[in-house]
């Protein structure tokens, strides 16, 4: 979710402010960005594109889907925001943040997750909520001094912040679940003969599964400032804030993010343990399924076509090449 652009850094929230109602001048260096600018930064991913083709990677289309993924939901998400920001309505904010969840969950049970397993969709929707919404409250409430705390500007890009490293998170611990399920369901059978509770039996793989799902979180805090200046820090800078309240701002968000993230995984992690192995303390692997969705089919379906027109294209080029020295190699011969 990349929500962090629309942000308008006008009203920068200080750590010590009680409430935060004082705008920020605009920043004199900002200009008003058109589509032809837009059209400029994607000829970088036709780029991309075009060398993957010739190189036979195979990652052109994908890069060409997620920049038009990329430019159509966020041209939505400015076009949704820009009313809920300026109505200021609580009910509002609450739709907007239920549906980032939404489509948070939908992004990871359709099109993240290899394996879909019985009840995914609840509980992953179950646990995207009990991470995001409560660490989002209190963050913006507490940390940022926002009063009140669902005031748009600063609560909905929080949340579309939190959904996304949240995603990613759930995504990685599901599919590490899974895959140890099916592949190394023995070692599981192996404590549950001798005894073990299904919690206990599984905390080896529940374990593994947070760490690795934790592990991108943790690096991103470990390398921010001095290696990487991150996006909500530089959107503050560009937006007019000081540089020492966008740096304070970006400790709190990353906080919150590792904190989500962290939560959303525990949560996932125990439903998982719970429908895959009963209350009979029997593994349950047939409650996994590799069954693609319609819309995984469907978003198939378009990266073959996207791939096909990718091979014509860099296929016409060859066969100009080799007529090139067709006709240039006689002429040399003269």
């Amino acid at each position: 979710m990349a929500l962090t652009s629309a942000i308008t850094m006008n009203t920068i929230p200080t750590v010590t402010s009680v409430a935060i109602s004082d705008a920020l001048p605009p920043s004199p260096n900002s200009a008003d960005l058109g589509w032809v600018n837009v059209a400029i930064a994607l000829a970088f991913i036709l780029l991309n594109s075009a060398i993957s083709g010739l190189l036979k990677i195979g990652v052109g289309t994908s890069l060409i889907i997620s920049a038009i993924r990329c430019m159509v939901q966020l041209t939505l998400v400015a076009l949704i925001l820009e009313p809920v920001f300026a109505a200021e309505n609580k009910w509002a904010v609450a739709g907007i943040s239920f549906l980032l969840n939404l489509l948070g969950t939908v992004e990871i049970v359709v099109n993240k997750s290899k394996r879909q397993y019985q009840y995914m969709f609840p509980s992953v929707l179950i646990a995207m909520l009990g991470s995001t919404v409560p660490v989002a409250i209190l963050g913006t409430r507490f940390s940022m001094a926002v009063d009140p705390f669902w005031t748009p500007i600063q609560f909905i890009p929080v949340v579309g912040m939190l959904c996304g490293s949240t995603v990613t998170g759930v995504t990685v611990s599901v599919n590490y679940l899974l895959k140890e399920f099916q592949e190394n369901r023995d070692k599981i059978e192996v404590y549950l003969a001798y005894g073990a509770s299904r919690i206990e039996a599984c905390r080896p793989i529940a374990i593994e599964a947070l760490r690795v799902a934790l592990t991108p979180s943790i690096n991103s805090m470990s390398v921010l400032g001095i290696i990487a200046i991150p996006g909500m820090m530089t959107g503050a800078i560009l937006g007019g804030s000081s540089v020492q309240q966008a740096a304070r701002l970006q400790m709190i968000i990353m906080f919150m993010i590792s904190a989500a993230t962290t939560l959303a995984s525990i949560l996932v992690t125990f439903s998982v343990i719970c429908v895959l192995v009963d209350f009979d303390h029997r593994i349950r692997t047939d409650r996994i399924s590799l069954k693609k969705t319609v819309f995984a089919k469907a978003s198939e379906s378009v990266k073959a076509g996207l791939s096909k027109v990718m091979e014509c294209f860099t296929k016409g080029k060859g066969e100009m090449r080799v007529r090139e020295r067709e006709v240039m190699i006689p002429l040399l011969g003269r």
